[in-house]
């Protein structure tokens, strides 16, 4: 089988197999293990036809990366990925967010659980094979990454193409110019691009986004917060100002 991932931990293996993100070709659980929860992974892979084999722990240690598997991996394909046109499209105030340039995959994973735990209803992503750090992401994202619709577009400029010819507003962060987050109006339809720690948001985005956003700082500081921080505090004013409107 060529181009074979592993996810680690009962959360990333459990979000794979509930929300059939990708193929699942294999789980490993040590032979010891008999939580409750895991017996209930095991028997509902054994129902849905994937193999699962009881193996000891050395094995397990050698498959995986980190040491925080629990004794549950998985061996699984790539990503499935829904079309741009269908993202959210049965809603009329989607949240769609996109990380664009965003490296780090732990960084990543991290930016995607605070999403998808405010309730953003899809993420876009550039093409790229995360496939080497897809037990990351599921980790860092505690099986988010696994769960969140998820559409892939060729460049930011590209996607708020589409979805401004959908009827979403197109917002970014920015230094200049911006409106702050507690004053914008983030309840309509809504897609939000989240730059990366290095290369942030293009000036070709920023000069035609139609909603400019800025983070307002409890004190003086000259820093941009990181990935996984913006994100979190984007994601949920966004939740709490759709909460408060209804």
């Amino acid at each position: 089988m060529s181009e074979i991932a592993v996810l680690e931990g009962i959360v990333s293996v459990r979000a794979a197999l509930e929300s059939g993100s990708r193929p699942i070709h294999a789980i490993l659980i040590r032979r010891d293990k008999w939580d409750p929860g895991i017996v209930r992974l095991e028997r509902a892979a054994r129902d849905a036809g994937i193999r699962v084999e009881r193996v000891d722990a050395a094995a397990i240690d050698a498959a995986a990366e980190g040491t925080t598997h629990g004794g549950v991996i998985a061996q699984v394909g790539p990503r499935r990925f829904e079309p741009l046109d269908t993202l959210a499209d049965d809603l009329s105030a989607p949240f769609i967010v996109m990380l664009d340039g965003v490296e780090d995959p732990f960084n990543f994973g991290q930016a995607v659980r605070a999403l998808y735990a405010a309730g953003a209803h899809g993420l876009v992503v550039r093409p790229r094979n995360w496939l080497s750090a897809a037990g990351i992401v599921a980790r860092a994202s505690a099986g988010a990454s696994e769960w969140m619709p998820t559409a892939v577009a060729e460049t930011a400029l590209d996607a708020a193409a589409h979805f401004r010819a959908r009827g979403l507003t197109v917002a970014c962060t920015a230094q200049q110019g911006a409106v702050s987050i507690y004053e914008a109006d983030l309840s309509g339809p809504l897609f939000l691009v989240i730059g990366g720690e290095r290369r942030g948001i293009t000036r070709s985005f920023l000069e035609q986004a139609d909603l400019l956003l800025a983070i307002p700082y409890g004190r003086g500081f000259d820093q941009s917060l990181g990935t996984t921080a913006a994100a979190a505090v984007l994601a949920f004013e966004i939740m709490r100002q759709r909460a408060a409107r209804g």
